[in-house]
């Protein structure tokens, strides 16, 4: 006698969920930034799109996962959406899409930089910086800017940083 139970059929994992999406999405320039399973089977779903996410992407995944999931074995909550300005950038991706930006960027040794990332490719971003500093033979602080190179490996966080000027 084989005994199954509702854990072994409907059992909803992250990577149950990536399945479903990555089918859906597949051949479009539409991508997942972060999937969250929360106690309760509270999905949360993050995704962006290179060309500018719309509501119907969010709608079409959104149905693509209740499609294939069944509230009758697993009942389930359900959001899908952009990740936000308040978000972190979690994929290099996303740092593509976001070149001329500002950012701010936290490095593993805890320091700040905050400016405009004017580009980036595999290994680090660069960041347009304005900064007020001493400067020799100058009385007074003056602005100085430059360019600095971040690579990937030292970032921690990096957010958008939304200008109302």
């Amino acid at each position: 006698m084989l005994i199954i139970s509702n854990l072994d059929i409907a059992m909803i994992t992250k990577d149950r969920i990536q399945g479903l999406i990555e089918e859906k999405i597949e051949g479009t320039d539409i991508f997942i930034v972060e999937i969250n399973i929360k106690p309760g089977n509270k999905i949360e779903v993050f995704i962006d799109r290179d060309s500018g996410l719309a509501l119907e992407d969010c709608l079409m995944v959104s149905r693509q996962i209740e499609g294939n999931l069944d509230r009758e074995v697993e009942d389930f909550a359900l959001d899908v959406s952009s990740p936000g300005v308040g978000r972190p950038l979690k994929l290099k991706r996303q740092y593509f899409k976001n070149i001329g930006r500002n950012v701010e960027i936290k490095l593993t040794d805890g320091t700040k930089l905050e400016g405009l990332m004017n580009a980036a490719d595999e290994e680090k971003v660069v960041v347009h910086t304005r900064t007020k500093e001493e400067v020799e033979g100058k009385k007074g602080k003056k602005w100085v800017e430059r360019d600095i190179e971040v690579p990937f490996d030292t970032i921690s966080e990096t957010k958008i940083v939304i200008s109302f000027k």
